[in-house]
């Protein structure tokens, strides 16, 4: 059986407008020791046509589910199917440029420590604007974009992140089966912020690459950019799950005060916005799953205990940064 420098992982739900392109900036990688794994989650549009096209390829894996299983199963599907080192997530609304991958590849290579390594994700039809350069979760339990509608030229430096987001990054498979796969409990969103947490517990890096470029449309299978009936379900259920499975007793005692405002504040956001109904069910799934016990949580190791405080500290930190995005980036509209 062959195996690869990278297998390249695309979820695919009813993308006939994006897939094409997506998949064919992937064969046009510069780099190209790699396998391209695509998993359809039961489209019923031209799409999956377009995925079966390319079955004639050797380097070309096809899964086809009979409905949607969520994004987590998904990914983990092509995760558990790869024969690379490295497993790269790709979202099917997305398009690299042909040096992406060999960049990727670049700075995983120089530290066996770097869990995940995320690409400068840049919106497609603004490209002087960035979409995401990495993720991170504050002290009010939000997780949030950096560099989300920011000037690309902001972001030129290679750094440590809080998490990669899971639509266009690499993962080192080693540390995969030492941590877990994504979360299938998320369904969708946060399940890579869980991911990279998890590392990051772990004693693991997560790097942003802004040399690794790909362009991507956002919302284009959910249709939720910001705001809609599924995300808000979405958002209900993992926005409580999260900090649970990813803080030890002493930092769920520390900060129950502060992401308990956090979550009180996300719930008026959403009742704001309509979504009332299904924030609450969401609500209602996560208790449902903490009271059956269907929630993995990493056990406690004393060995792990600097991650936790270094974790502690940088929650506290990263207020700042969404304190000044919030009040006066988007405010005055700020690039």
């Amino acid at each position: 059986m062959k195996e690869y420098k990278a297998s390249i992982v695309i979820p695919n739900l009813n993308g006939k407008g994006w897939l094409k392109d997506s998949i064919e900036s992937v064969w046009a990688q510069t780099e190209q020791d790699l396998e391209l794994i695509i998993i359809d989650n039961g489209s019923t549009d031209e799409s999956l046509d377009i995925a079966r096209s390319y079955c004639s390829r050797p380097n070309y894996t096809l899964i086809e589910n009979s409905e949607n299983t969520g994004f987590s199963h998904a990914v983990n599907q092509g995760i558990r199917a790869a024969k690379a080192e490295y497993v790269v997530l790709f979202n099917n609304d997305a398009f690299a440029e042909p040096y992406w991958l060999a960049e990727l590849l670049k700075v995983a290579d120089t530290d066996p420590k770097i869990f995940a390594v995320q690409s400068l994700m840049i919106r497609h039809f603004e490209r002087e604007l960035a979409d995401d350069a990495g993720d991170y979760v504050n002290l009010i339990g939000f997780a949030a974009k950096e560099g989300d509608g920011r000037y690309v030229t902001r972001y030129t430096k290679q750094k440590r992140i809080f998490s990669a987001c899971g639509g266009a990054s690499l993962y080192r498979k080693s540390i995969l089966d030492e941590i877990g796969l994504f979360d299938e409990t998320f369904f969708a969103y946060f399940e890579d912020v869980d991911l990279s947490w998890r590392a990051n517990n772990a004693g693991y890096k997560n790097i942003l690459c802004p040399t690794a470029k790909c362009y991507h449309i956002c919302g284009a299978t959910t249709g939720a950019v910001k705001y809609n009936g599924f995300k808000s379900t979405q958002s209900g259920r993992n926005s409580i799950l999260l900090p649970w499975k990813n803080q030890p007793l002493f930092m769920l005692v520390l900060n129950f005060i502060p992401q308990a405002l956090g979550y009180a504040l996300k719930t008026y956001a959403f009742y704001r916005k309509g979504h009332k109904e299904e924030w609450n069910k969401g609500m209602r799934e996560a208790f449902a799953l903490l009271k059956a016990g269907k929630v993995e949580k990493r056990p406690f190791r004393w060995k792990d205990l600097p991650n936790y405080l270094l974790m502690e500290l940088w929650m506290i930190w990263n207020m700042f940064p969404y304190v000044w995005y919030r009040l006066v980036v988007v405010r005055f509209d700020l690039k």
